[in-house]
């Protein structure tokens, strides 16, 4: 055991998408409002959305959201192991931002003393750098079949000796059978280090709960430390689940849908259309006839040849080639690039057995797989009328070449990327955050059928929606008991 002597505080989870990343980040939030100079780590994230950092490599896109929260560049120490599933037995494994080797889960489980080599080397840089560090877990600590050789919770907050918080979602039902449970599930000196429970997603009245609250802390010993509101609408990167819901918006005036392929990946490139009041987004799941709409955007993907396979067999190639005839609007971003050519070649074998297969053919480019992967930050402009500003990151292992090149969906970088076809009713690039920028996201909603009359700022809608999540949690948290584990200045 390693003694942390930086203040460090884990959140732990009942579940998965319990709010351990929205708690994280407006802890972050709250210290960096207070001058407290505050870093968010996570041991070890597994999902398919990620960044681009500051230094170059790649972390989860919920580190990326918490370093933004603590008024930070996202680097790789934020998440110094990545695993992104290419199937449901195998995972890229990313370690310190670089993609090392793909493993299946038992080979990785004897991987792990080197992945908490790279966790500990991380956490001791951080602390040398910050005044506090804000730990993410993943999953559950109660996963029994994971606690051996674990280094996403407990294992991680054993080896440093910090104190944990654990979190649990009653929206959910069953919350106190989540929190005895888990708990119970424990060891002895597990249980010792959790020093508190926070319920997220309540709503009603807080009076019909307190009877159960009283009941938790007598039967375990533990303070609730707060209660969190539900909050709706909320403009924050998720760590890897699609949206639970569609927003309803009376404004909305451009239909506009998604494919949700298995291995569908940065899928929050979506979420400036998801929360554009004038665009009516929702993703279609497997089974689900494509409705009719105005705008088709396939999204990146793990692995590229298995869900255009999906494509294929749930009848979106049918529907696209219907919705083109009919005027409509088609973007592929990353993999949904890829997918739009003549051919991908997969010679090595890296999303399965090497092989070729079609693509969907609409463009004249074909794409062969390859190891070493592009990972950068760009900025450029889009190629429609107006020319407008773009920004956003690069994260592809695909080489992509052919005469619909020769027209570019923007310049990036002093670059050409993507295509843009003759017909201009297609527009493909490998630009993560295409919809990020403003003045990006009205040009293609107009290119795409409807000018927008609001303006929308997906940037600014982020930043404000984590001030306000700030808020509701330093006004439902009990911030002076966190305080012992936190920075004197926290409380200010």
């Amino acid at each position: 055991m390693n003694q942390c002597t930086t203040p460090t505080l884990m959140v732990q989870g009942c579940t998965s998408d319990a709010g351990k990343t929205t708690l994280v980040a407006a802890l972050c939030r709250i210290l960096y409002r207070r001058g407290v100079r505050v870093a968010p780590f996570k041991p070890q994230n597994m999902a398919l959305n990620s960044a681009v950092t500051v230094d170059g490599g790649e972390i989860g896109r919920a580190q990326a959201l918490q370093a933004l929260a603590a008024g930070l560049a996202a680097h790789t120490d934020f998440n110094p192991v990545l695993l992104k599933p290419a199937t449901d037995l195998r995972a890229q494994v990313i370690i310190h931002g670089r993609a090392l080797t793909d493993l299946n889960a038992c080979d990785y489980h004897e991987y792990k003393p080197r992945a908490m080599k790279a966790v500990l080397e991380s956490y001791g840089r951080l602390c040398a750098q910050y005044e506090c560090v804000l730990v993410e877990g993943a999953g559950s600590p109660a996963e029994i079949n994971l606690r051996d050789r674990d280094i996403a919770n407990m294992g991680f907050a054993e080896a440093v000796d910090c104190p944990v918080i654990l979190i649990a979602d009653i929206d959910r039902g069953g919350v106190f059978a989540h929190l005895c449970g888990t708990l119970d599930l424990l060891s002895a000196s597990e249980q010792a280090r959790v020093k508190g429970f926070v319920i997220n997603r309540f709503r009603g009245d807080i009076g019909l709960l307190e009877p159960g609250l009283r009941w938790l802390e007598e039967r375990t010993g533990k303070p609730v430390l707060g209660v969190l509101p539900y909050l709706h609408g909320l403009y924050l990167d998720a760590e890897d689940a699609l949206p639970r819901a569609a927003e309803t918006k009376s404004a909305a005036k451009l239909r506009v849908v998604a494919p949700a392929y298995p291995r569908v990946s940065n899928h929050n490139d979506l979420d400036p259309l998801r929360f554009h009041p004038e665009v009516d987004f929702r993703f279609i799941g497997p089974h689900d006839v494509p409705p009719l709409c105005d705008l088709i955007v396939l999204p990146g993907s793990k692995a590229v040849q298995a869900d255009l396979n999906w494509l294929r067999e749930m009848g979106w190639e049918d529907a696209i080639r219907r919705h083109l005839r009919y005027g409509g609007k088609l973007i592929g971003i990353c993999g949904g690039l890829q997918m739009l050519g003549r051919a991908l070649h997969d010679p090595l074998g890296l999303e399965g057995a090497p092989r070729s297969v079609a693509g969907l053919g609409w463009l004249d480019y074909e794409t062969t797989l390859e190891t070493e992967k592009t990972l950068c930050n760009v900025s450029g402009t889009l190629a429609l009328p107006g020319a407008s500003p773009l920004a956003g990151y690069k994260i592809h292992m695909g080489v992509t070449c052919g005469a619909a090149l020769e027209k570019p969906a923007a310049l990036l970088d002093g670059e050409p990327d993507g295509a843009l076809s003759d017909d201009g009713q297609i527009l493909a690039t490998y630009c993560h955050g295409l919809f990020d920028a403003p003045q990006a996201l009205s040009a293609l909603l107009t290119w795409a059928g409807h000018r927008p009359t609001q303006d929308f700022d997906p940037q600014a809608r982020r930043e404000h929606d984590l001030d306000r999540l700030a808020d509701a949690v330093a006004d439902n948290l009990d911030l002076h008991q966190l305080a012992q584990w936190l920075p004197a200045q926290a409380l200010r």
